[in-house]
């Protein structure tokens, strides 16, 4: 349970900074492009959220082993 709460929180926490790069960006250029923009920074983000903490418990069960 406690990693899928990881999971998630991770996911979230990249996807709002991926959604305000990708805003911010966007803006520069339109109202409308801010906004598809933020979209698919949130996207990118938690794709990267998702990726990061799969690694890092791969990372986690490897050293657990080479304790044993």
């Amino acid at each position: 349970m406690r990693d899928r709460i990881t999971r998630a929180l991770s996911r979230a926490k990249f996807a709002a900074m991926g959604a305000a790069v990708g805003g911010a960006l966007g803006g520069l250029i339109g109202r409308n492009a801010a906004s598809t923009a933020a979209g698919v920074g949130a996207l990118v983000g938690a794709t990267i959220g998702e990726k990061r903490t799969a690694v890092e418990s791969t990372i986690d069960q490897l050293k657990e082993r080479k304790r044993s």
